[in-house]
C-alpha cells in the first residue's frame, strides 16, 4: 500500500512542478510520476526532511526538487531542440 501512495504522490509532485513551470513533463503521467521520486529524492538529499510528508515523501523538498529536475530537463531538451 506505500508504494501505492508513494506513486500517487509522486505523480501528483511531477504533475504541479510541471504546472508551476508551465512545462510539460514528457512521458505524459509515468513521466510525472518518474520526475516526482526522483525531484524528491534531489529535494530531499539537497534540502533534507522537512514540512508534512506523505507516502513517505516529504512535501516541499520533494516539490522544490522537482521544479529544480524539470527545469534542468527542460533546458537540456530545449537546447538540443535548437541545435537540430
Amino acid at each position: 500500500m506505500g508504494l501505492i501512495i508513494m506513486l500517487i504522490v509522486g505523480g501528483l509532485i511531477g504533475w504541479l512542478a510541471g504546472a508551476i513551470l508551465g512545462k510539460d513533463i514528457p512521458g505524459g503521467i509515468l513521466g510525472n510520476i518518474i520526475a516526482g521520486i526522483i525531484g524528491a529524492w534531489l529535494g530531499s538529499a539537497i534540502f533534507g526532511h522537512w514540512g508534512p510528508s506523505f507516502g513517505g515523501i516529504s512535501i516541499f523538498p520533494a516539490l522544490i526538487g522537482t521544479i529544480i529536475l524539470v527545469a534542468i530537463v527542460s533546458f537540456i531538451f530545449g537546447a538540443m531542440r535548437k541545435r537540430k
